[in-house]
């Protein structure tokens, strides 16, 4: 039997390096969108999953380095392949005072996996067969196969089931075992939180976090810059990051993210069905413009689905670059040309035409669309651009599968599978544009059972090499992640490319 006993004492040698200054209770943070919902089992975006993961603990924590390491578990042991047992803390409790038991952890992955749930992570933890409370502070997942990543996925947070079964709505009222609570929460304006001195490893330094809800990039680096933040952090406009990193009054952490930004193409939209389409459409993506100019360099070009910094990265896999001759030959060789003599493609007299979608709060983003939109039109498409508030583009639009060609980002990419699974394979619950491919399926069911880093690599390298040609996405660019900082925090920030903020609390990250 293996054992695996692992403690939080080896994160110090994480921290980022920088000056210890006074202590302050009240943390203010400005971020972009407001959270969709404070249930942990159901975020969607990044706000939300930020003040989840204060609000909530879970079984594990990730590290900055993604190791997974002990929060609301002391310990656990696979003795096999397909068994994980976990032994909780002992006198766990949830912020209200309410026991934390093996029941609790029971309680939160069966909803997790079950499908009328509706939790956008659940394609996660669908290998969990079964998972039972063996006492009060064991708890055993048994797997239908072996699950490489599954302790990546396992800082979900717990909920309590007493309260849940009695009717209360986390979505609004979360009680959780982590480090903060709920204090207050105006939508569209701001979350106000408190230390839950019920927390298992005390309560923070910090002892009040607000996140202040401002849409604008610049304008909520102007409201740092004026000290009515303390902390702001990506999505930020690139002028802002580099005139705030120039600013000695500040401290900052630029570093390479875990996150993508991306092309979803609805590959059941006739005019995006065939990968060939989708091939030349890709071709008219100007990566270097979009990176250097809109960007000016705060992301980097990428060439495919793997993020260079993983494991699985291989420089031979190559999606299309930008070649407006080649793109306008391949619509040609498909049938599109402009018969009518008036700058546009047509096809049986149907003009060639397309929507390219994102949300108002990024205005990068919504720059990158426009851009997209004139290089489009030279090569004679007609493009319509849709800008819409985040709720409306997220949730009504893509995840319904009404979109053309949407531009987003994934973020918290801990392992190739978050990237993959959820959103590529057939049916997945976050496969927005419609792809399917089955082998494609098997390569990325292989990285998930297959326990070897070697096997798992070759598996999403095969995997990657056929969505560089067949292009469900074009990853446009590899985000990079800044915060910035005011130099009195109330302790070192240990930061991680993943955006979560524990690390602000003086809660190792």
């Amino acid at each position: 039997m293996k054992k695996l006993l692992l403690t939080s004492s080896a994160l110090a040698a994480l921290a980022l390096a920088v000056p210890q200054f006074a202590a302050a209770e009240t943390l203010v943070i400005g971020t972009d969108v407001d959270a969709g919902t404070l249930d942990s089992r159901l975020t969607r975006d990044t706000t939300a999953s930020r003040v989840s993961d204060l609000i909530y603990a879970g079984l594990v924590h990730l590290t900055p380095g993604l190791e997974p390491v002990p929060d609301l578990a002391a310990s656990w042991e696979s003795p096999d392949p397909t068994t994980i047992i976990f032994t909780l803390r002992d006198g766990l409790t949830f912020s209200d005072g309410s026991p934390l038991t093996a029941d609790d952890v029971v309680f939160t992955f069966e909803t997790l996996t079950n499908p009328d749930f509706g939790s956008p992570s659940r394609a996660l933890y669908a290998p969990i067969a079964a998972i039972e409370a063996v006492d009060p502070v064991t708890v055993k997942f048994t797997l239908s196969a072996p699950y490489a990543p599954l302790l990546s996925y396992l800082d979900t947070g717990i909920v309590p089931k007493a309260l849940v079964e009695a009717g209360q709505d986390l979505a609004l009222n979360p009680v959780g075992a982590g480090p903060m609570k709920l204090v207050n929460w105006s939508r569209g304006s701001e979350i106000t939180l408190t230390a839950n001195e019920n927390y298992w490893a005390g309560a923070p330094a910090v002892t009040d976090v607000t996140l202040k809800v401002i849409g604008d990039n610049s304008a909520r680096a102007q409201a740092f810059e004026a000290g009515d933040l303390d902390v702001i952090q990506s999505p930020l406009s690139p002028q802002d990051i580099r005139r705030l990193a120039a600013d000695d009054r500040f401290g900052n952490a630029i570093m390479a993210s875990l996150g993508v930004t991306y092309l979803n193409f609805n590959t059941t939209k006739p005019a995006l069905s065939d990968p060939r389409m989708r091939q030349a459409f890709a071709m008219l993506i100007d990566q270097a413009t979009i990176v250097d100019a809109i960007y000016e360099g705060a992301d980097e070009i990428a060439s495919s689905i793997i993020l260079p910094s993983s494991w699985a990265y291989s420089d031979t896999i190559q999606q299309p670059t930008f070649d407006m001759e080649g793109a306008i030959a391949l619509f040609n060789e498909l049938g599109w040309s402009d018969t009518n003599g008036d700058g546009y493609l047509d096809k049986d007299g149907a003009p060639l035409e397309i929507t390219l979608s994102t949300h108002s709060e990024d205005p990068n983003r919504v720059q990158t669309v426009e851009f997209l939109q004139a290089m489009f039109e030279q090569a004679g498409v007609k493009v319509t651009a849709q800008i819409s508030d985040w709720p409306s583009f997220s949730t009504n639009y893509v995840q319904q599968g009404q979109h053309d060609i949407a531009l987003l980002g994934w973020l918290n990419i801990v392992d190739p599978d978050r990237l993959l699974y959820a959103q590529l394979t057939t049916g997945g619950p976050t496969n927005w544009g419609g792809y399917s491919n089955p082998e494609v399926d098997a390569l990325l069911q292989a990285g998930r059972e297959t326990l070897d880093q070697a096997g798992r690599t070759e598996a999403y390298q095969a995997a990657a090499t056929i969505l560089a040609e067949e292009l469900p996405y074009y990853i446009v660019s590899d985000q990079g992640y800044q915060m910035f900082y005011a130099k009195d925090l109330p302790v070192t920030p240990e930061v991680s490319p993943r955006g979560t903020l524990r690390g602000l609390l003086g809660i190792p990250e």
